[in-house]
């Protein structure tokens, strides 16, 4: 498996993979309805636009088997609310259903704050659905509960969970359980 930079020509493989993942991790969260009617075409142009843009302050990586086949992507830049104290943000990481739990989504991850951590961001967070199994993921990869907010997705409110990183060096490493 190799973790690089998005490249012309990954639009596609990206949206598609976005709009696969959404459809089997969000499948009795978001709306079926809405899951039904995304289509890879439909986040295209929004993926050769980020794959175009100059933005020296965000990345975008992609994980691709030997056979060239992408198979998961993961993207952030800075924090883009300005709600929370964060200068970094993980915006997105989405994989296959058949690759999640193997191990890459940690290292598309690890790739996109290590490029954080280069342009001297320091605090991370990352936006998920309060019932997303992912969020497993960040709380072992050492995320905090920070905020809660709520959003409408499908015509269904649902509440979304930020998860951060008061250092971007621990990003990886489980948060210390409170003593008893």
């Amino acid at each position: 498996m190799q973790i690089r930079q998005a490249r012309e020509g990954d639009a596609e493989a990206i949206a598609h993979v976005h709009t696969e993942s959404w459809k089997t991790t969000y499948r009795n969260i978001v709306p079926d309805d809405f899951l039904d009617h995304l289509t890879t075409e439909s986040r295209l142009s929004q993926w050769e636009q980020t794959i175009r843009s100059d933005e020296k302050n965000q990345i975008l990586v992609v994980a691709e088997q030997p056979n060239g086949k992408i198979v998961g992507f993961a993207c952030g830049g800075r924090e883009r609310e300005g709600k929370l104290p964060y200068d970094a943000e993980l915006y997105a990481i989405y994989l296959l259903k058949e690759v999640q739990q193997t191990g890459i989504g940690k290292q598309l991850a690890a790739h996109v704050v290590h490029y954080l951590h280069s342009l001297n961001m320091r605090r991370l967070l990352i936006w998920a659905l309060e019932r997303n199994s992912a969020c497993r993921f960040y709380e072992k990869m050492g995320g905090t509960p920070v905020h809660t907010q709520s959003i409408q997705i499908g015509g269904q409110h649902l509440t979304e969970i930020a998860y951060g990183w008061e250092d971007l060096n621990l990003f990886g490493r489980q948060a210390p359980r409170p003593l008893d």
